[in-house]
């Protein structure tokens, strides 16, 4: 089964090439090009080199369709966590091991695991939690460059468009546990603070996983964006910083949690 899974994801990521390399090559040549993805259809539409594939009408119902899916998939979701982290961590990381194991115990313990459904830390978690019995949830999303979800997710939706999925990692979660990444798990981390920051969400633990990484992002916060006053002294205390899978367990536990709705329909995002 594994290596079905890995010769499946393989196909995709040389299909993925050869559309890259197709798009890169209309580019040298200055040619409009068809968008690579939904979302690059609706950010770019005003740009020469991008072909507009849609109407503004059609752009606006995709992205309702796309809410009205995860609402609709997620609804039945209960107590649950988002754990996010970067897709380059291999499986012989140690925080590929950790990711893993903390699911397991929040599983073990009755939350459900929500990650962007890719591989590295984001399969570590979805791994865990299925070994945990609990629901492993992942939201995928459009890429020209990412090999799609890892074998371990029990709940898939695949979407189109970044914000409609940064909805459903915030409203059907109570918690996010952010591992070491890049860009994207900045995004997600940097979002959740400026939510809780804002009151558009309360009584929401983020909490960063790995001192060593994340050490000097901190340092930086309390020296420049508090030191110049560009934030309050309680801003920094909103990210709770640990190596310990029990502190993280405890402060999850601790947390107000989301309640379901109805019973889940298990559908992805339309196409």
């Amino acid at each position: 089964m594994e290596d079905e899974d890995l010769q499946a994801r393989g196909r995709r990521r040389r299909e993925r090439d050869r559309r890259q390399g197709d798009l890169d090559r209309r580019a040298q040549a200055g040619e409009p090009r068809e968008p690579a993805t939904l979302d690059e259809e609706l950010l770019e539409a005003e740009v020469e080199l991008v072909l507009s594939t849609e109407s503004d009408a059609s752009r606006v119902e995709r992205v309702r369709q796309e809410l009205d899916a995860g609402f609709a998939a997620l609804a039945g979701v209960g107590p649950a966590v988002s754990v996010f982290g970067s897709a380059r961590t291999g499986s012989e990381d140690p925080y590929y091991s950790l990711a893993r194991e903390l699911a397991r115990m929040l599983g073990e313990a009755g939350f459900a695991v929500i990650t962007g459904g890719g591989p590295g830390i984001m399969e570590a978690a979805n791994r865990g939690a299925r070994e945990g019995s609990a629901l492993s949830i992942g939201l995928g999303i459009d890429l020209p460059f990412e090999p799609g979800l890892n074998p371990y997710v029990d709940l898939p939706m695949q979407c189109h468009y970044f914000f409609t999925r940064k909805v459903m990692f915030v409203r059907y979660a109570s918690s996010f546990v952010v591992f070491p990444g890049g860009f994207g798990t900045l995004d997600e981390l940097f979002e959740a603070l400026t939510l809780i920051q804002t009151k558009k969400i309360r009584h929401f633990p983020v909490v960063l996983v790995g001192r060593d990484y994340w050490a000097g992002l901190i340092a930086w916060l309390e020296e420049r964006m508090l030191g110049d006053g560009m934030i309050s002294p309680g801003d920094i205390e909103l990210a709770h910083l640990t190596d310990d899978p029990a502190e993280v367990l405890a402060l999850v536990q601790a947390a107000e949690h989301r309640q379901p709705r109805a019973p889940s329909t298990q559908q992805g995002c339309p196409q």
